[in-house]
């Protein structure tokens, strides 16, 4: 799960828009405004909007956070783990060269 699934279910759950919406729902199916398969409809409905301003919120939030990311100055995992191989092999090649110094000086 990305911290954008995170922050956006959060977002949901914290202001309780499922719950708030089956809530209404029932309610207007009780009182005789909405019958069942209506209300099934309207549900449905109203989480694919809800679902599409999460993703778009989602996508706000990635912006954001790459472009705060990238004022920062902050590497990528991809340029650490480029780093990180370039820093094994000069580690390797340091290791053999010290090695091979080492036999000639005897």
């Amino acid at each position: 799960m990305s911290i954008n699934e995170i922050v956006y279910k959060a977002l949901m759950v914290g202001i309780g828009v499922p719950e708030k919406l089956k809530e209404l729902v029932d309610e207007l199916i009780k009182k005789g405004e909405l019958s069942e398969s209506q209300g099934a409809r309207l549900v449905k409905e109203c989480s694919e909007k809800v679902g599409k301003s999460g993703e778009e919120l989602n996508r706000n939030i990635s912006e954001l956070v790459n472009k705060a990311l990238e004022k920062m100055n902050i590497p990528t995992k991809e340029e650490v783990e480029k780093i990180q191989k370039k820093l094994t092999a000069l580690s390797a090649r340091v290791k053999k060269l010290e090695g091979s110094s080492r036999s000639e000086e005897s």
